[in-house]
């Protein structure tokens, strides 16, 4: 379904009434044809951008108790106020205009559609033609129609969002993953001495252990690893993620350059490398390492290091949650970095991933606060 969603998915080609496949004029200019226009502009005229992903749709999501939730759709006017085909109803969504990165036209839509700001959507899936964003809004939350596209707005319980949302895989792919992800509240703090009992349970974990058998196995040992980045005497910086208030895993992230070795091997010296781990088997592969990664990007690796242009990590090319977790998060893969056999291990090799913060983020001097 999801494969469908990425050849159907265009959610500003709907052709407004008047146009027609021989002469159309849209937004007070005249195509050839309707192709000619889908291509290179919106259905009102609007020049978007021309590489992946296209654009971007954010679906709001709140929840009325703690188990009931229901999802804002819009209705898009294009073919009146009565039609209820292909993409009559939406979340709000739109193409990148030329030259704007991902995230800021993500938030820009949410203020143009919807009349929301000052909110911070995290990634669901980044690795289509089409990025899906996702975030959590109180009950009570307004919703304003800034732009005429739309008519009125709905907030719907999942069933009728996957019945309303047509075509069906387009419903499907933005709703879809939304059903089992749970409402989290995710942030980040130093990590402290006190948490290395938890990072050897976390790392000690039956879903964790197999990539964590260098790491050491009592407090003695976890002091000497992490107690200088702890104090501030490594150039690796650790923290602790608490999700929902509580500590569930941790990360790490470097400039690449301070590690001579490990920078020739990435040929990326620019780069900023993070680690992570999500602790708390209950969490695993339920969204919500996407959501951290999404989280640490925006919330700690963008501010700290504003001239920064890539974000790297290098899980082993085995691991292939981690690796879907930075795919989804916009990351592309590159070279492979061989390790040596060990404890009767045979070779492997990581993966160095990277994502392009330019692209995804903007960088500071570019970038349009619509938060």
């Amino acid at each position: 379904m999801v494969a469908a969603f990425h050849e159907l998915i265009n959610f500003d080609a709907v052709p407004p009434r008047g146009a027609s496949r021989g002469n159309a004029c849209v937004g007070g200019r005249k195509f050839s044809s309707v192709s000619e226009w889908t291509d290179t502009h919106t259905w009102d005229g609007l020049a978007r951008a021309l590489d992946r992903p296209e654009g971007a749709a954010v679906v709001v999501r709140r929840w009325t108790d703690d188990k009931h939730q229901e999802f804002l759709l819009l209705h898009r006017n294009a073919e009146g106020s009565d039609y209820e085909g292909d993409w009559a109803w939406t979340s709000p969504a739109g193409c990148c205009q030329p030259g704007e990165a991902v995230y800021p036209a993500a938030l820009r839509e949410l203020a143009e559609e919807a009349g929301l700001s000052g909110l911070d959507p995290w990634a669901v899936d980044l690795s289509g033609p089409w990025a899906r964003f996702a975030v959590d809004v109180e009950a009570d939350t307004e919703i304003s129609l800034v732009d005429p596209e739309h008519d009125r707005y709905e907030w719907v319980g999942l069933e009728q969002a996957l019945a309303r949302v047509l075509p069906e895989a387009v419903g499907e792919a933005q709703f879809g993953e939304m059903a089992h992800l749970p409402r989290v509240t995710i942030g980040f703090r130093r990590m402290v001495d006190a948490d290395l009992a938890h990072v050897l349970r976390w790392q000690q974990a039956s879903h964790a252990r197999h990539w964590f058998r260098d790491e050491p196995q009592d407090l003695a040992g976890a002091r000497v690893r992490y107690g200088p980045r702890i104090d501030g005497l490594s150039p690796v910086r650790v923290w602790v993620v608490e999700i929902k208030g509580k500590a569930s895993g941790y990360l790490q992230d470097y400039r690449v350059r301070d590690h001579h070795d490990y920078a020739l091997k990435t040929q990326d010296a620019d780069a900023v490398g993070f680690d992570y781990l999500i602790g708390e088997p209950h969490l695993v592969s339920r969204g919500v390492g996407t959501a951290m990664v999404w989280a640490f990007l925006r919330d700690v690796l963008c501010p700290s290091y504003p001239d920064t242009p890539r974000f790297s990590a290098s899980p082993d090319h085995r691991n292939q949650r981690s690796l879907r977790v930075l795919e989804k998060c916009g990351f592309t893969q590159g070279v492979r970095i061989d390790l040596p056999a060990a404890d009767g291990e045979p070779a492997t090799s990581e993966i160095v991933c990277t994502l392009d913060r330019a692209h995804w983020f903007g960088m500071p001097d570019d970038a349009v606060d619509v938060r």
